[in-house]
């Protein structure tokens, strides 16, 4: 278990606009990190999101299927493109999912509340992808969903 010292602080912040711009250009979502455990959070997260009209793409390595859809090992096991990566995992994994989502093509990071890596998204950003960090994907769309139509 980390000490809260270990602990750190996101080195910038998304404004409501940037949220918007990503929410409204995203239609697959693969989850880094989902649980095949309902009282989850990366689960409670995934299942929303497919009810919102999203393709939740799970990414666990050891699950099969999650919520009725096909598991992958990593992201560079999807045979399809994706819009995001949400990333519900320990802030040390980071680095090698984005290096992933590089290479795979992925345009946007979600790291949900918890999950911060400053490195890993300044390494991102300077590759063009669009960072969101310690943030809920479902409390986002919920707060934005008014502006979403």
């Amino acid at each position: 278990m980390r000490k809260i010292t270990d602990c750190e602080i996101p080195q910038f912040h998304s404004n409501d606009e940037e949220i918007l711009s990503a929410l409204k250009t995203t239609q697959k979502i693969a989850v880094v990190g989902l649980s095949h455990k309902p009282e989850k959070d990366s689960y409670r997260v995934a299942k929303y999101l497919l009810e919102n009209g999203f393709q939740v793409v799970p990414v666990n390595p050891i699950r099969e299927e999650i919520l009725g859809q096909r598991c992958y090992k990593s992201l560079l096991d999807i045979p399809f493109s994706v819009d995001m990566a949400d990333l519900f995992l320990p802030p040390e994994k980071v680095p090698q999912v984005v290096d992933q989502a590089i290479q795979k093509g992925i345009k946007v990071i979600w790291m949900q509340i918890g999950v911060v890596n400053n490195q890993a998204a300044e390494k991102a950003q300077q590759e063009g992808l669009k960072v969101f960090m310690n943030m809920c994907i479902m409390r986002e769309h919920q707060r934005l969903k008014p502006f979403l139509s």
